[in-house]
């Protein structure tokens, strides 16, 4: 699974590495980012541009708020089964920005060790996303989103048997397509990224708290 990435690159660097208009504020870095916080996310309709989703996805058809904290990932192999996210394979597919994910290794019977993948460079990258628009019963409207998961390359199956779709430049493009919707053009694309692109290192047990920020959670 996913459950908690980072974003420490400047919000303008990221548009202009995703081709995409700049529609947000100056942010600062962040270095741990939680389920149901908000996140910087890649839409495509008449324009492409960085626009900001709720971590952990209310399907529009959803009875209560509360569902997102169940539904921050969608696992590749099922996303053309289920009814939450058949749908929105076909027509709401989103980026999600990030420069670098956790996952926590488990060693003996201690705590877990929190170990933090990131690319080559440590240049951003864009998780598969799928997003919706759920309206509440006071008529507050909430856009949401999924990060999508796959089984994990070499480099992060000692920590963890699943990962992040990790989706390489040339697949964004057909990802935010608004005029593709064939499924098998589609799940092709969430494959394990390529472990040689990638590093791994331990990092501080600080990012255990999800209330803890600042470049010390990378010590």
């Amino acid at each position: 699974m996913c459950g908690r990435y980072t974003l420490t690159a400047d919000i303008g660097a990221v548009a202009q590495a995703f081709h995409a208009v700049n529609t947000l504020a100056e942010s600062s870095p962040r270095y741990n980012i939680a389920p149901t916080q908000g996140i910087v996310a890649v839409m495509q309709d008449d324009t492409r541009h960085l626009d900001l989703l709720r971590w952990g996805l209310i399907p529009s058809w959803a009875k209560e708020e509360s569902i997102g904290s169940k539904m921050i990932n969608a696992r590749a192999e099922t996303l053309a089964e289920k009814p939450s996210f058949k749908r929105l394979l076909r027509g709401r597919r989103c980026l999600i920005v990030a420069d670098g994910f956790y996952e926590w290794k488990a060693e003996g019977k201690g705590p877990k060790q929190p170990m933090y993948f990131s690319l080559q460079q440590h240049e951003p990258f864009a998780f598969a996303g799928l997003w919706d628009s759920w309206k509440s019963p006071d008529g507050v409207v909430l856009r949401t989103c999924t990060i999508i998961t796959t089984e994990a390359n070499e480099l992060v199956t000692p920590v963890h048997n699943r990962m992040p779709v990790i989706l390489p430049l040339q697949a964004c493009d057909a990802w935010l397509d608004p005029t593709l919707s064939d499924e098998h053009a589609l799940l092709p694309l969430l494959k394990p990224y390529n472990a040689q692109d990638m590093l791994v290192r331990p990092v501080s047990r600080l990012v255990n708290d999800p209330k803890k920020e600042g470049p010390a959670l990378l010590a």
